[in-house]
């Protein structure tokens, strides 16, 4: 009787469990039909630009003369005559990526934290912290430019005469503040998404327990929105390494903040060196892809982890 039992639960079983194998199967080829076509967009729209990016840049066009010259535009970038122009603006683009970003991630933690809280005129203030994300890029630049005019309002607040955009590191100070200022409620939001999903119990259990404010936020505020906050430092990070309007609009370039974007944009229309600014842009590409694959190989796995055996708990 119990090997008769045996074999009528295996072939009862069976068509179970070929049942539920072919609703994975028939799951997995929809997934794959509705990936497909936003797959062939993003290869239309980022595909086509980059590859035609390093054709043309294996090419020079002089006087509408356009001949092969294989990597003779990379080397020129890196090792040749244009290398100091081109690791000065490499040191430039990471140098506002790095001190934006730190920034940033300071003051957007500190926005989420209060619009966290609970009081009232909450929504009011959410909405106005977007307002300077809001703004495009451009306007911004122009306004703060404005602002730190020798006549504007920054040197009448605090009594100064300087001339922001006439030096060095005021003019760096003046694109940080500015970018700053912008980007830094971007950060907040993503934090503030991050700290939403916190369960209020495990404060209240930590209070119980006499954990101090700096303990609580230690050990939990601060391993649980990691996931939500290695995502929003990536976005940061790819978009600070594209820094183009701020310092364009603010200097063109001078006074030491030339950035990748600036000099691309430079080297293929003010100079009509197309094939030299694809060789650019293509070097442009390359270190942002690996400085986003060296922080999520770091970071970014360790967070996805944390997060996977969070939601196994």
């Amino acid at each position: 009787m119990t090997a008769q039992a045996e074999t009528v639960a295996a072939a009862t079983a069976s068509p179970r469990r070929r049942t539920g194998h072919d609703a994975r199967r028939a799951d997995s080829r929809l997934a794959f039909f509705l990936i497909v076509p936003s797959m062939a967009v993003l290869a239309l729209i980022i595909g086509y630009p980059v590859i035609s990016a390093i054709v043309r840049s294996l090419y020079a066009d002089v006087l509408g003369n356009v001949h092969f010259i294989g990597f003779d535009n990379y080397a020129s970038a890196l090792w040749g005559d244009q290398s100091d122009t081109f690791w000065s603006s490499v040191r430039v683009t990471y140098f506002f990526t790095a001190v934006t970003v730190v920034l940033e991630i300071v003051l957007g933690f500190a926005m989420a934290l209060i619009m966290n809280r609970a009081f009232r005129g909450r929504g009011i203030i959410r909405a106005s912290v977007l307002v300077p994300w809001a703004i495009p890029t451009a306007v911004t630049a122009v306004l703060w430019r404005w602002s730190f005019d020798p006549r504007g309002i920054v040197n009448f607040v605090f009594h100064t005469n300087i001339i922001w955009t006439g030096s060095e590191w005021p003019a760096k100070a003046a694109i940080i503040i500015a970018d700053t200022w912008k980007t830094a409620p971007f950060m907040a939001l993503l934090i503030l998404a991050g700290l939403q999903i916190i369960p209020e119990e495990l404060y209240e259990a930590a209070k119980i327990d006499g954990a101090t404010a700096l303990k609580r936020f230690r050990y939990i505020t601060l391993p649980l929105v990691k996931p939500a906050l290695v995502v929003a430092i990536l976005f940061r990070i790819l978009d600070a390494l594209r820094m183009y309007d701020l310092p364009q609009i603010f200097t063109h370039g001078a006074n030491d903040t030339t950035t990748l974007s600036i000099l691309v944009v430079r080297a293929t229309l003010s100079e009509l060196k197309p094939g030299y600014g694809g060789a650019l842009s293509t070097l442009t590409f390359v270190l942002i892809f690996i400085t986003a694959f060296l922080f999520v190989r770091l970071l970014g796995a360790n967070a996805v982890q944390f997060g996977r055996r969070e939601e196994e708990a």
